[in-house]
C-alpha cells in the first residue's frame, strides 16, 4: 500500500515553502523511483525506513539537506517508508540554515553534520512523533523561529530574477544581473549562495521542468514545438537536455512516464 499527501505551509511560510509532502509505503516488494532536478531544496526526514539511493550504492541519511541537482537520481524502498519532505522555495532556504546554500550542491548532507544543535533537536523530535499533524507542526515552528534572523536585502534581488526566469524562457545572465543591480561576478555569487546553484544551471533546470509541463499540459505538441515554446535552440538541444536530465530521450521518456513538471504545477 501507498499513501502520498501534500500538505501547504501555514501564511507565515508561504513566501519560503512550496508545501510539504509525506510518503508511505507498506511493501514487502521493493519501489524504485528515477527523481530528477526540480530547481528546489529539500529537507527530508526518515521516520521509517531509509531508501536505498541505487545511484550511491548506499542509504540516505535518516533527516537530510537535499541540494540542487542537475541530473536524475534512482532511488528505492528497503521496508516500510515513511517520510516527510520539506520542499522550499527555490531562494529560501539560504534563510533558515547559516550556510550557503551551494555547498549542499548534488549532495544529500545529513543533518547531524551540519553542525546546528537546533536542527538536531528537530531531527530527533520529529523521529519521536508518528502523527504527521504534530510533525509538521514541529518543523513549522522550527522554521518560523527563524525568520526574524535574516536579512532581506539580497532576498528580493534572487526573488525577482527566479521571477524572470520563471516568467521569461530565454533570457541571459547579463538581464538577471541588471534586475538584481549588481555587476555579473556579483550577481553570480549571491545567486549560487541562494539557490545552491549557479544561474545558467538553474536556467537548464527551470526550462527542462517547463518542457514537462508543457507536455503535461499539451500533450498534443510536437517536441520541435515544445523546444520553440521553452527556450531551447531546437529539437536536437531538448533532445540533449532530456536525456542530461533523466536519462531518457523525450520519446524514451513518456514510454514509462507521464511528464509532470514539480516546479510549474499548481497544486
Amino acid at each position: 500500500m501507498e499513501s502520498f499527501r501534500i500538505i501547504k505551509p501555514s501564511p507565515a511560510l508561504v513566501p519560503y515553502i512550496r508545501y510539504y509532502w509525506i510518503l508511505q509505503i507498506n511493501e514487502v516488494t521493493p519501489v524504485r523511483e528515477r527523481t530528477l532536478p526540480v530547481g528546489c531544496i529539500n529537507m527530508v526526514f526518515h521516520r521509517g525506513r531509509q531508501l536505498f539511493s541505487l545511484t550511491e550504492r548506499s542509504l540516505q541519511p535518516t533527516a537530510f539537506i537535499s541540494g540542487q541537482s542537475t541530473t536524475y537520481s534512482d532511488v528505492e524502498s528497503t521496508g516500510n517508508i515513511d517520510m516527510i519532505f520539506v520542499v522550499f522555495q527555490p531562494y529560501a532556504a539560504r534563510i533558515f540554515f547559516q550556510i550557503p546554500i551551494n555547498e549542499f550542491h548534488e549532495k544529500n548532507i545529513s543533518i547531524s553534520e551540519i553542525g546546528d544543535p537546533a536542527l538536531k533537536e528537530l531531527e530527533k523530535q520529529v523521529a519521536d512523533t508518528m502523527d504527521d499533524s504534530q510533525s509538521i507542526g514541529l518543523i513549522e515552528r522550527f522554521l518560523i523561529s527563524r525568520l526574524h534572523s535574516f536579512s532581506a536585502y539580497n532576498v528580493k534581488r534572487v526573488v525577482a530574477t527566479v521571477q524572470e526566469i520563471n516568467r521569461q524562457p530565454e533570457t541571459t545572465i547579463t538581464q538577471l544581473s541588471q534586475i538584481a543591480c549588481l555587476s555579473n561576478k556579483q550577481f553570480n555569487r549571491v545567486f549560487t549562495e541562494y539557490i545552491g546553484t549557479n544561474p545558467k544551471e538553474f536556467i537548464r533546470i527551470v526550462r527542462m521542468q517547463r518542457a514537462l509541463y508543457v507536455l503535461q499540459t499539451h500533450p498534443d505538441r510536437s517536441f520541435a514545438q515544445v523546444a520553440c515554446e521553452c527556450g531551447f535552440y531546437d529539437q536536437s538541444h531538448l533532445i540533449r537536455e532530456f536525456k542530461s536530465f533523466s536519462g531518457y530521450t523525450p520519446t524514451e521518456y513518456l514510454s514509462v512516464c507521464a511528464p509532470y513538471s514539480d516546479y510549474f504545477s499548481v497544486l
